[in-house]
């Protein structure tokens, strides 16, 4: 689980996109790549920017949830949690998924 948590946190866009999400939770898609647009000057393709927030799905790092129509993203903090305690709190018991 880890191994996945670390890929995901390696690539720089996916950084950006959790500091959007940190910001301002529950965002669109299209949210989300206007935020990236506007904030950061990057010019990704939707298409690109879906297959960064999958990756960041499958690390635990992203939830989604549907409302009619649309698809949001939260962040969500439990894999980080698990990693700090693991290392700054090695005394601290660990939380399983």
């Amino acid at each position: 689980m880890a191994d996945d948590i670390f890929k995901a946190l390696a690539d720089p866009t996916r950084r950006k996109i959790l500091d959007e999400l940190t910001e301002r939770n529950g965002q669109t898609l299209f949210e989300i790549c206007a935020r990236l647009t506007t904030k950061h000057g990057l010019g990704s393709s939707r298409q690109a920017i879906s297959q960064h927030l999958a990756v960041l799905e499958a690390a635990g790092l992203v939830r989604t949830r549907r409302q009619g129509r649309y698809k949001f993203h939260d962040l969500t903090t439990e894999p980080l949690e698990r990693i700090v305690t693991r290392w700054l709190r090695p005394g601290a018991p660990e939380s399983t998924p």
